[in-house]
């Protein structure tokens, strides 16, 4: 009897739990399978292409991810970048289009394949969040635009968004003013929706589109329709390139792999953190890439674990990855039973869809931050402003460049600071922050605030050198202190040994502390007359100068 009454309530738990996993998975559905075919057009690809990348990416992800509520699907980004990769590569030949960008999304998980057995989840950060949020707000307002575009019924000749925006409203008397009304009655009503969140909006106005296409001929208004679904004839291949095509799409499809691992890997963090949940990015790197090639094998859509489908699946209470299995299955259904009916979707409803579906990244809030924090201005707005004038792959690609330029310029000319002692503590500090610390007499304390490596050594050097002149001969010992300097390269042992004879020439000491194991490793390693083993410690700065006192008194103290 009582071993009964101490189960009972953990499996009412269990049912519970999984009860909800089912109605998240029941409701996140509504949402996922209308953005799946919103998105394959996105891309530029037929509609059961999104259709393949979510069910793929549902069922692997469940099989073999770690986060219980990720849900790994296509998402607007990796779609508007497989676009711009195709259509650079194929211009206006859409069969050759299909066969790129099937080849791409093999690649992009076969990379992330490689990146997981590589085990390098640890490099979470490809692009630095001020540069993914720019992309994405860049994003969002290019991907509105072209959707408007295509709601309306004009297709400017140029990509760029400003010369695309420009075409687009000189041909306002050309626009098709029913499909246009059809588009806002859908988003009115998908944000009227969005007040109760467990109601699937976007399948919802897709049931409507399909019972107004039953009930008028959308047609004369000049109103398109998704059209078919094509399933029956789906075959597990690789597409057939030419070398040089595969090689060009493998350059290119890092593009894709940073974004969809940016993305995927900053939702998957973000709810690990708020539920205090573990996960593993190794084996999350090779879902992911399982995922793809399997989506890619099945010419679908490039997937990733995008923040707004789990987001959307936290809300709606998963508790585990059944959830998206759930979601799996009540997808299947519906395609299997109605797959007819959806071909009939208003495509305007679906442009309406993709315009709701990336409206949450279009809020100037996501900027507010880097304002008040005075960092990354320049990044976040030079990432936003390359995608709109460059286009998506080109903007993205650009915006992290700046990014990796402004911290190579940032390692490259840090500060260094000279250190004092500060009371009569042991702490020692930058005199310029703190003027009430004392520097010893004789000494010269300077700390490089950022690792030291080949493309700012000399820089560095050059600093403490002037440092030491400034003192104007008082000083008979050169501490520097390498507490930000994990390891170190050849050009920057070669660099220290050079200035360490300079120092000696001056006849002056040179003493390096705070080392890094494998830092101290290497100089013992490299020691020399000029940077004698004697002149490296893992010792604090204040241990060193107690240290040079001792010596001091010793050397003062007379001979018995």
């Amino acid at each position: 009897m009582t071993t009964t009454d101490s189960t009972h309530p953990t499996d009412s738990a269990r049912d519970g739990s999984r009860l909800r996993d089912l109605i998240a998975g029941c409701s996140i559905a509504g949402l996922l399978l209308p953005e799946a075919v919103a998105y394959a057009g996105i891309a530029n690809l037929p509609p059961q292409a999104g259709l393949i990348g979510l069910l793929v990416g549902l069922v692997v992800y469940g099989l073999a991810g770690t986060s219980r509520f990720a849900v790994v699907s296509a998402t607007s980004s990796s779609a508007a970048v497989l676009a711009a990769i195709t259509l650079s590569m194929s211009g206006a030949d859409p069969a050759q289009r299909l066969l790129l960008a099937a080849g791409l999304v093999i690649l992009s998980g076969f990379f992330l394949m490689l990146a997981g057995l590589a085990k390098l989840g640890g490099i979470t950060e490809f692009i630095a969040k001020p540069v993914l949020r720019g992309f994405t707000f860049g994003l969002a307002i290019t991907i509105i635009l072209k959707q408007l575009a295509s709601v309306v019924g004009v297709h400017p000749a140029h990509n760029d968004l400003p010369r695309f925006t420009y075409e687009m409203l000189g041909q306002l008397s050309a626009w098709n003013v029913n499909a246009l009304i059809v588009a806002l009655v859908a988003l009115a009503l998908l944000f009227g929706m969005s007040r109760w969140k467990n109601v699937p909006g976007p399948l919802v106005v897709i049931v409507l589109g399909i019972a107004a296409s039953h009930g008028v001929d959308l047609h004369h208004f000049g109103i398109g329709q998704v059209g078919t679904i094509d399933l029956a004839d789906l075959s597990f291949s690789i597409p057939d390139l030419s070398r040089s095509q595969w090689l060009r799409l493998g350059e290119l499809a890092f593009a894709l792999v940073l974004i969809l691992y940016a993305e995927s890997y900053s939702s998957i963090r973000s709810f690990a953190l708020k539920h205090g949940d573990s996960t593993s990015a190794d084996r999350d790197l090779l879902a992911l890439g399982f995922a793809n090639l399997g989506s890619g094998l099945l010419h679908g859509m490039p997937v990733g674990a995008g923040y707004s489908a789990t987001s959307a699946n936290e809300a709606a209470g998963a508790t585990s990855r059944l959830a998206g299995w759930c979601a799996a299955v009540v997808v299947a259904v519906i395609v299997a039973l109605l797959l007819p009916q959806l071909a009939l979707t208003p495509e305007p409803v679906l442009a309406a869809i993709v315009a709701y579906a990336v409206s949450h990244t279009l809020r100037l809030s996501v900027f507010r931050p880097y304002w008040s924090w005075q960092r990354d201005r320049v990044l976040v707005v030079a990432a936003c402003v390359a995608v709109l004038l460059l286009g998506v792959l080109d903007g993205l690609l650009a915006g992290i460049g700046v990014s990796l330029l402004l911290t190579l310029r940032n390692f490259s000319e840090p500060r260094v600071s000279q250190l004092g002692r500060l009371g009569t503590s042991h702490n020692y500090v930058d005199v310029s922050k703190h003027p009430e610390a004392t520097i010893p007499p004789g000494l010269l304390i300077a700390r490089p605030e950022a690792p030291l490596f080949f493309a700012n050594v000399e820089r560095i050097l050059l600093r403490v050198r002037h440092l030491a002149e400034a003192e104007q001969g008082a000083v008979h010992t050169v501490i520097i202190s390498l507490e930000e300097t994990p390891d170190l390269d050849g050009s920057t042992i070669e660099a220290l040994r050079t200035f360490a004879a300079g120092v000696a020439s001056r006849g002056r000491r040179l003493l390096l502390v705070r080392l890094k194991p494998p830092a101290l490793d290497v100089l013992t390693r490299s020691a020399d007359d000029t940077l004698p083993l004697g002149a490296l410690h893992e010792l604090s700065v204040d241990e060193a100068v107690q240290s040079l006192a001792l010596e001091a008194i010793g050397a003062d103290a007379p001979a018995t």
